[in-house]
């Protein structure tokens, strides 16, 4: 089992909010696991959804700078 500061610095590398971290680790206290992969769960799906949307930009930058370098 990881240690609770492992746990913490993990969470906070991983983009989670305090109050998050704070529900994780009373959920770990409490031992419901399965809650536990809830939280996370939703977390790594709203990065996804993030990482979907800066992608869109991108694209959106790299078909503008193909246009532009198409009429050179």
């Amino acid at each position: 089992m990881m240690q609770t500061a492992n746990i913490i610095s993990n969470l906070k590398d991983a983009g989670c909010s305090d109050m998050l971290i704070e529900k994780f680790l009373n959920l770990l206290q409490i031992g419901t696991q399965k809650e536990q992969l809830r939280l996370l769960n939703e977390h790594r799906s709203r990065l996804l959804d993030s990482i979907h949307k800066n992608q869109k930009k991108l694209d959106c930058l790299d078909y503008l700078i193909f246009e532009m370098k198409q009429q050179n």
